[in-house]
Parts: C-alpha cells; structure tokens; sequence
C-alpha cells in the first residue's frame, strides 16, 4: 500500500512570525521578577517547553526558581504576549501551504510547546478557528519539547504512524523531538536558528520558511494520490 505523507507543524517561528515577540514577552515576565537574563539566552531555548526553558534558564545563571514563582513568570508571559497580539502575522507562505495540504487531502496539525492562550492568537493570525484545526498544545502532553511526547499526540490525533509524519519547526528542540520519536525533521529558519544547528539536531532538509517549503514539496512528501 502506498504510503502517504503526513505533517505535524510547530507554531510559532513555524507558520507565524512570533518568535521574537515570544522572547520579549519572557523577557518582561523574568525583568518583572528581577531575574537579569539577555534576550540571546531566551530566544536559544524558545521552541521548548516554557517550565523547561525557566529550569534550563535558571540554571545557567546559577539561580532557582520555585514553582508559584514559575507560575507566576508563566501568567505574565502570557499576558504580556498577549499585548504584542498586533505584531504577529503569518509567515510568507504559510497559509497557503495548509491550503494546499488541505486541497490534496494531506492530513496535518499543529503541535505547540505553547498553552492554549498563545495557541489562539496564533491561529488567528493564520487566519484558522481553533475548532477546525487538528491542535495540540502543552497543556495536552506530559512533557513539552524535546521530548517528543507532542509529536507523538499529534500522529495519534491524526491516526497515523508517526515514522510516516514529517515534524515541520523552525528550532533545535523540534528537530530533536522529531528524531526521539522517529518522525522526520523538516526544518525552517524562519525562527533564527540557522541551517548548520538545525541539520546537526537532525534536519533532513532546511528551508527558509513555509513559502520555499511549498516550492519543494515535491522533495520531501509523497504525491497526492490519484
């Protein structure tokens, strides 16, 4: 039997144009509880889970954060993203890359290390319900990314055998997710790692963003089928 392919997409970074707002907002959270941390240390652990990203922050500058400060860190974070609503679009390409994966009636969802608050406003910039569209988030799984316990709910949500799903993401953390579980790495550089980081993680391709993976489709998914 013909096997067909599948997509499982990060969000943010992935199909929006977010990731920067993302640091700012954790930038404004961590500046709120006076934990000095640059913008460069944040945006290299976006794309993880964010009680992850605060432990692995945390304990690069030698400090600890306790769980009611985690989340109190977590709620200003979402508030603050909320705030930057306005600045996040869709990347170039992307809308109509879920068009045409819809049209040739190729499944796909989405699988986001963000909550569901994060989660909508991205969607909305896609220009998506939230009721239509195949979702999981962070609040769904056990552990965020690396672990690949997203992409593992996201081939289950689509009733198809993970090893036949490529895992779209425009980070180090969902390539290394997509290779725990033995789906296949499709990276993007439209969330600032570049494309050495993002093969090395274990990208079997690299492309600029969700346009150019339209124009290469052909490279790394199964035709429709007849």
């Amino acid at each position: 039997m013909r096997q067909q392919t599948s997509f499982i997409f990060d969000l943010d970074g992935t199909l929006t144009d977010s990731v920067y707002q993302n640091v700012f907002a954790w930038k404004t959270a961590l500046d709120s509880e006076g934990i000095p941390l640059a913008m460069w240390r944040i945006h290299r652990k976006i794309g993880m889970s964010g009680g992850l990203m605060l432990k692995m922050l945390a304990r690069e500058i030698g400090l600890e954060i306790h769980p009611d400060q985690a989340k109190r860190l977590s709620d200003i974070h979402a508030k603050a993203y909320k705030e930057l609503e306005g600045q996040i679009s869709a990347l170039p390409g992307a809308v109509e890359l879920l068009d045409t994966l819809s049209r040739d009636k190729l499944k796909w969802c989405i699988a986001t290390s963000g909550g569901m608050d994060t989660a909508t406003i991205n969607l909305k910039a896609l220009g998506l319900d939230i009721a239509d569209v195949n979702l999981i988030t962070r609040d769904d799984v056990k552990y965020g990314k690396p672990d690949p316990d997203l992409f593992l709910a996201g081939a289950n949500k689509l009733a198809v055998p993970i090893e036949e799903c490529l895992v779209i993401g425009d980070a180090i953390w969902d390539m290394l997710a997509a290779r725990r579980c033995k789906a296949t790495g499709i990276g993007l550089l439209s969330g600032g790692y570049d494309t050495g980081e993002l093969e090395r993680a274990g990208a079997l391709r690299v492309y600029e963003d969700p346009r150019a993976l339209l124009q290469h489709l052909d490279e790394v998914a199964s035709r429709p089928s007849p």
